[in-house]
This record gives C-alpha cells, sequence and structure tokens, in this order.
C-alpha cells in the first residue's frame, strides 16, 4: 500500500468533526439512556408462559407506574427485563412491596389464569417457572457512587496513556494524538448510543458493563497507536533525510495490513457473539464493535495526523526563533 494519509488528514478531520459536533448535540438533547447502576431503581427479570411483546407490556404498564419503564426482551420471548424508576428515593421496604403489587397488577392480562401475588413475588417456596425470577434494587446515592468512579476510570485512563505515551517516545505530541485519537472514540460511542437508544431494539443501556466496553476499547485503540508510533519512530531514526510526511505515511502503510487484519478478525468474532449471543450482551457487544470500529479509524487517520500537524508547528516555530 502507498497511501498518502498526510494528505487526507484534512478530509479525516472534517469527517471526525461532524460525528463528534453530531454526538455533542445528541448527548445535550436526547441524553443517555442511564441504567439502573447509574441513576437508582429497580429491575426484574419476569417469566411468563407464552411470548410476550416487550411494547404492549411497556404500554400496560404506564398506566400503572404513571411512567413508563422500559422493558427489554430477556433470553427468549417469554422472558422480559422490566427496570422502573418509581419511588426510587423512598427506602421504606413497603415500598418494595407496592412496586411488586403494581408490577402483579400490570401484567395480570399476561398471566396465566390463577396465579396469585404471591407466585408471582420473587422468594416464592417452590419450583420458580413464572413470575419475578430475579430482582435487582439500587439506591440513588449508590448509582451516584458509581457514575463518579466510572467517569473517574476513564480520565484516570486517558491521563495514564498520556504519560506512558511521553515516556515511551519522549514527545509530547505523541502523547497528544494518542490521547486526541482514545477521546475521539470515546465521544462517538457515547454519541451513537446516545442517537439510537431509542431505535434499535436491543438495551442500550449505560452501566457499568459499557464503561467495561468503553475502557477495552481504549485499550485495543491505543494499542493500534502504539503500533504505528514505533514504525514512524523507526523511520525517523533510520531515514534521516526523509520528510516528516513520508516518514508518517510509510509507518502508517507499512502497519496497514496488520491494522486491517488484527480488526476484521476481532470484529468478526464479536459479531458473531452480537448475532448468537443472548440479549442481555446485546449492548455491550454493540459498544465493542463500534468503538473497535471508529478505533481502528482513529489510529489511521487522527492520531498521526495530530503528530504531524504539531511537529510540524513546532519546528517551524524553531526555524522562526534562529532567524
Amino acid at each position: 500500500m502507498n497511501v498518502d494519509f498526510v494528505k487526507l488528514r484534512k478530509p479525516a478531520y472534517i469527517i471526525s468533526g461532524i460525528f463528534m459536533l453530531v454526538s455533542i448535540i445528541s448527548l445535550s438533547t436526547n441524553k443517555l439512556n442511564f441504567g439502573v447502576d447509574f441513576v437508582g431503581g429497580r429491575s426484574y427479570v419476569v417469566k411468563f408462559d407464552k411470548p410476550t411483546s416487550a411494547t404492549d407490556v411497556s404500554v400496560s404498564l404506564k398506566d400503572v407506574f404513571g411512567d413508563a419503564p422500559e422493558v427489554k426482551t430477556y433470553g427468549d420471548d417469554s422472558q422480559l427485563k422490566i427496570t422502573t424508576k418509581y419511588k426510587i428515593e423512598l427506602e421504606e421496604k413497603e415500598i418494595d412491596d407496592e412496586v411488586q403489587g403494581l408490577l402483579f397488577t400490570g401484567l395480570k392480562q399476561y398471566n396465566p389464569e390463577g396465579l396469585t401475588l404471591e407466585e408471582f413475588k420473587p422468594g416464592f417456596d417452590g419450583v420458580k417457572t413464572l413470575g419475578i425470577l430475579s430482582t435487582i434494587k439500587v439506591e440513588p446515592t449508590i448509582a451516584d457512587d458509581i457514575k463518579t468512579a466510572a467517569g473517574w476510570a476513564i480520565l484516570g485512563s486517558l491521563l495514564v496513556i498520556f504519560l506512558y505515551i511521553l515516556l515511551r517516545f519522549s514527545k509530547w505530541q505523541y502523547s497528544l494524538g494518542a490521547v486526541a485519537a482514545l477521546f475521539h472514540d470515546v465521544l462517538i460511542v457515547f454519541g451513537i448510543f446516545s442517537l439510537f437508544y431509542k431505535i434499535l431494539p436491543f438495551d442500550m443501556e449505560i452501566g457499568q458493563s459499557f464503561i467495561a466496553a468503553i475502557l477495552t476499547v481504549l485499550g485495543y485503540s491505543i494499542n493500534d497507536t502504539v503500533i504505528v508510533y514505533d514504525r514512524i519512530r523507526e523511520f525517523t531514526k533510520t531515514h534521516t533525510s526523509w520528510s516528516l510526511g513520508k516518514v508518517i505515511n510509510t509507518g502508517i502503510n507499512s502497519t496497514l495490513g496488520r491494522t486491517i487484519n488484527t480488526s476484521l478478525t476481532t470484529l468478526l468474532v464479536l459479531f458473531a457473539i452480537f448475532l448468537f449471543g443472548g440479549d442481555s450482551i446485546k449492548g455491550f457487544m454493540f459498544a465493542l464493535i463500534v468503538g473497535i470500529g471508529v478505533g481502528t479509524y482513529s489510529s489511521i487517520f487522527v492520531a498521526s495526523s495530530i503528530v504531524y500537524d504539531t511537529v510540524k508547528k513546532t519546528d517551524k516555530e524553531k526555524e522562526q526563533l534562529k532567524k
């Protein structure tokens, strides 16, 4: 391959800028679908005796809860995950019973005749084949702590990566390019989740598993970037007469086959898990698929382009000072 990536950096900046702007606008207006982990709430996995429409159940439960809870198919078509934030700010034990009672009332038309409230509730003494199979409750204060910790985990990762690249390559321009590319990746993944969580038919909650996916994407993306940087540094030392543009183009082109092959084989596995895995992990897999796709793009078009522009600008300033 002999692609002039330096020449393509300005169109790449425009494309990235558009995606980032759309992401920022969506995050400001459409927000994110924060899960129970981050806002608090009660989540129930409910089993029915026949396939049940998540949309129909959401409409039915809106009548009893006031606001429509989030309802997703969880596993097979006869099992749903129902998440509600109804009175989550209240801590009384009676509220748990009230929510389960309202849930039982709202789902009565979908349950077989004769199913009692006690049989529907979790903890029924017998073989549990219908009703609430499991329940999770997250208090708002705990959710705030988890959200704060997740934010620090992402920011801390970016800071450590900045310092690692600075120590490894001894130039702040490399650190800037790497962290800018990672920020680009994270923002676009968040933006896509903000844009499509109301449209796509699977769970796109922002929870702890999503943060795990983001951190995985950061690790994958920086690995690609470091490999390109290593080759650029190698050519800089061995071909001192080459221009900076030629060094960067040769470095990217020489690693392009490895980058594409690695990304395609990884994406192939992720797509297989996404298509044939359970519904409960589709959101996690989708975040990885989007993140690795965007991360591969940023390693080629964003990180090295920023290095080129910042190093070139610094060199020009040095020349002016000499004069």
